[in-house]
């Protein structure tokens, strides 16, 4: 607020169970004389719109604003109220932003003007009047028209140290949009990345159709997670909500719908941290006759658009890294990168599941005995390589032993044509040429069956309906799984995924 003036409503140092009780007595007041919760006021302005249009203050000087008055009704919440006798401003959010009303007792009338100056921060309200500009310079509305929509209960937080409490913030996601404008920022920016996502992948020369697969599954599958459990009881039957849409998404390139994604909700009975919640968003998209190295190819694109297109630059800054998403991503065999970044493993050791195994004591993993050197070389990946993975890298040809649904390599057995990306040490993406050899993929659900019976429970069921579908025919395929709250993390430089979920998951208050 530019004009100086002295406030009308502020948080007085007070109990807040009699600032509650005050105004529900006010409340009372406007019940008795029935004209609570009115819902007859319409809008025809937006605050953010009205101050994007008439922000060349050169253009639209004071003086051609008089000059062409322009009525208008908004509406919103008092964020700020301060003034001195017969006048006050009122800072009033809407959806859009922000914009000043300028209340004057001589044009509002004194008597409303007096129930005005009983109002409280928080108040939703209704004004029309005609645009302004102040001797400050700010746009303003001159109101002549004011009501109370909603009467607010609860007082706002202190507008100097807005939700102090970060598991407040999360709790009470209503308040903190009202008062944090980084908060309001990063989910208008979360949606318009989704948007664009949308836009890109249908359009030529990708022309990609957004679909939608059952949340509920009779046997979990497409990744290896621990599932949710849930019953149907209609029916009397055991359901999982999804890990993964995967082979769903699978089944109608079966069914010849070539080019297929969809954006939706997966759900992980897992940890709770920074970068998990059990449940997130994912962008999954399958296109046949493409390898992996297309699919890399279409996530490095899309990534590098969506940061152009709506954040506006390539150039990031995440938990303190400087990252660029423009340059081309590199490209890094895990392989490689485990022996670059571990001296002491040597390039024969990578295959033997015995020095594997000693390495992997050395650096302090826990070995199980049913890891083969596969998933001891991820395990050491996971250890000793991905925290270093600042800039953009896709770590390429995983082994089979951790890769049950990807294409094994036509020339190197063991590994498969997959990869994951990962930016300031961690994954957002994960692809690969799918396995569409129905009788490998029978026997990797076999081994992960095996696998689930010596006690992993994260790994995959057998499903024979899946496997029923690849024997009618999956063409080449290319898959890709993007994590799109680890995405929107990066382009809104956020630390925690708490801060891009709306309601992010939390224990039940004590």
């Amino acid at each position: 607020m530019t004009d100086n003036a002295e406030p009308i409503s502020a948080t007085p140092p007070v109990d807040e169970n009699k600032l509650i009780a005050e105004r529900r007595e006010k409340l009372k007041a406007l019940r008795a004389q029935g004209i609570a919760f009115p819902n007859d006021f319409r809008v025809d302005s937006f605050a953010g719109d009205l101050q994007k249009e008439f922000e060349d203050k050169e253009a639209f000087t004071a003086e051609v604003i008089e000059g062409t008055p322009r009525r208008v009704a908004v509406a919103g919440r008092i964020i700020l109220m301060r003034g001195q006798g017969k006048v006050s401003f009122v800072q009033m959010q809407d959806g859009t932003g922000r914009i000043q009303l300028f209340v004057h007792q001589g044009t509002l009338g004194e008597e409303a003007y007096d129930t005005f100056k009983r109002w409280d921060l928080g108040d939703i309200v209704g004004a029309t009047g005609v645009l302004m500009r102040t001797k400050t310079g700010e746009l303003s509305i001159k109101v002549d028209s004011l009501r109370l929509l909603t009467k607010s209960l609860r007082p706002l937080p202190d507008k100097h140290h807005g939700l102090a409490d970060v598991e407040q913030r999360y709790r009470q996601r209503y308040v903190d949009l009202i008062v944090t404008e980084e908060a309001r920022r990063t989910f208008m920016l979360r949606s318009r990345i989704i948007g664009y996502m949308r836009k890109w992948l249908e359009e030529e020369p990708r022309r990609f159709m957004e679909v939608e697969t059952p949340m509920m599954h009779v046997i979990p599958g497409g990744a290896t997670a621990r599932p949710f459990v849930t019953h149907h009881n209609a029916l009397d039957m055991k359901l999982f909500l999804r890990v993964a849409p995967e082979l769903y998404l699978k089944r109608l390139v079966v069914g010849g719908f070539d080019r297929v994604y969809e954006i939706n909700r997966n759900f992980r009975n897992e940890g709770v941290s920074t970068r998990h919640n059990p449940e997130f968003t994912m962008l999954e998209l399958y296109q046949a006759y493409g390898t992996y190295h297309d699919i890399m190819n279409i996530t490095e694109e899309m990534i590098r658009a969506v940061a152009a297109n709506v954040i506006g630059s390539t150039e990031i800054e995440w938990d303190g890294a400087a990252i660029d998403v423009g340059p081309a991503f590199r490209r890094w065999r895990m392989e490689d990168a485990v022996l670059e970044l571990n001296p002491e493993i040597h390039a024969d050791d990578i295959r033997s599941r015995e020095k594997m195994a000693a390495h992997a004591a050395r650096l302090g993993i826990h070995v199980k005995a049913g890891y083969g050197w596969g998933k001891l070389l991820l395990e050491i990946f996971e250890a000793t390589v991905e925290h270093t993975l600042i800039q953009p890298t896709f770590i390429t040809q995983h082994p089979v032993e951790v890769s049950p649904l990807a294409r094994e390599n036509d020339t190197d057995p063991g590994i498969t044509d997959r990869f994951e990306l990962f930016i300031n040490g961690k994954e957002l993406a994960n692809g690969f040429s799918e396995l569409n050899d129905s009788e490998d993929q029978a026997a990797r659900f076999q081994a992960q069956v095996d696998a689930k019976d010596a006690g992993d429970d994260e790994a995959m069921h057998f499903d024979a309906d899946y496997i029923r579908a690849l024997e009618v025919g999956l063409p080449p395929t290319g898959g890709l799984g993007v994590g799109i709250d680890r995405l929107v993390m990066l382009l809104t430089g956020s630390s925690s995924i708490r801060d891009v979920l709306l309601f992010p998951y939390m224990r039940p208050e004590a």
